[in-house]
């Protein structure tokens, strides 16, 4: 879940920093907020709890709660950090969103092409608005690619992605509810696996996420075990924390190896 140490200074509603906690990121910018529910994995969203909360304490932009809104004086965040970072561009919505207007999309992809000294990991569950928005425009190359695929029913997810002509093309199979069975995983980079949190997380069974583990070795493709989240590879309910990330003896860090002068197959 992220935390947001500190996002506006209150005189001047600049943008400072957006930390996290998220183990595959350092960073968060969410040049939009906001969401509705597309499938399984959004059932129990963290987001939405996080933007009610943020509402009741007043934060800037969350004066609607969960409701999509655009953020454009968020845009130029990255502008300002000079360091290379990874950004996971809207944590707390879906860059993709039916309310998205492209023109606004060409800005946040304008910012990223302004700063390739960062890393962007787009996540979204809406892949065909993705796709739609690609056709034609190039993704920049610092720009990581991903969609959701929460059980078998969203494989079909990974088909949409791989069409689609970006360096990093990614899968966040978290929260992972079910068996994913056979994964072609072609033109495919990264693999994040992780289990639900929070006090109605379902539980995921050891098995499926070392079936997954085990194909993404097999293909050559970069694996990252982020959590077992609610309930641990015992079946008790513990804090996230207290059930770690440990699977198959071992903490699973890996991810996408960028080579200069890559190909994007």
């Amino acid at each position: 879940m992220s935390i947001i140490v500190k996002i506006f200074d209150m005189k001047t509603t600049s943008i400072v920093m957006a930390q996290t906690t998220i183990e595959w990121t350092e960073a968060t910018w969410n040049p939009s907020t906001g969401c509705n529910k597309v499938s399984t994995g959004c059932k129990h969203c963290y987001a939405e709890t996080m933007a009610r909360r943020l509402k009741a304490m007043g934060a800037p932009g969350y004066e609607n709660g969960f409701e999509f809104m655009l953020m454009p004086e968020r845009l130029d965040m990255p502008l300002k950090i000079r360091r290379p970072t990874k950004f996971f561009v809207n944590s707390m919505s879906d860059l993709f969103h039916e309310q998205m207007p492209f023109e606004f999309l060409d800005r946040v992809f304008e910012v990223i092409r302004r700063t390739p000294q960062h890393s962007y990991q787009v996540l979204t569950k809406r892949e065909e608005i993705m796709a739609d928005y690609f056709k034609h425009r190039r993704a920049p190359d610092n720009v990581w690619l991903g969609v959701s695929v929460e059980n078998a029913q969203y494989k079909k997810r990974m088909e949409v992605l791989r069409a689609v002509d970006a360096r990093i093309r990614f899968l966040s199979i978290e929260p992972l509810l079910g068996p994913l069975g056979e994964l072609d995983l072609s033109g495919i980079h990264w693999v994040i696996v992780g289990g639900e949190s929070g006090p109605r997380a379902r539980p995921m069974s050891p098995s499926w996420a070392i079936e997954v583990q085990r194909q993404c070795d097999a293909q050559g493709v970069a694996f990252f075990f982020k959590q077992w989240g609610a309930w641990g590879a015992d079946g008790v309910r513990r804090s996230k924390k207290a059930n770690g990330r440990i699977l198959l003896g071992q903490e699973w860090n890996e991810e996408p190896v960028l080579m200069a002068g890559k190909s994007r197959p």
